[in-house]
């Protein structure tokens, strides 16, 4: 796995007013469950075969009913 630049991390640490260690756990969580939230709505699009909101390309019958609130547990909470 690629570790990030000295550079990215240092700009990371500015934008996001880290101070603490707890500051830096708090930001990586958001990281990871945004991440998280990505990897599963492109998931979604692979397994209908069409993007959010494609009407033009949807070449199916299955699609999406809308939204809810999931809980999934990690080793990062």
């Amino acid at each position: 796995m690629a570790t990030l630049p000295k550079e990215v991390l240092r700009n990371m640490i500015v934008d996001g007013d880290l101070k603490t260690v707890n500051d830096l756990h708090t930001y990586l969580k958001e990281m990871f469950k945004d991440a998280l939230q990505e990897m599963l709505e492109a998931e979604l699009e692979v397994e209908l075969g069409y993007v959010k909101g494609d009407k033009k390309n949807k070449n199916t019958d299955n699609r999406r009913n809308g939204t809810t609130k999931k809980t999934v547990s990690t080793r990062f909470g």
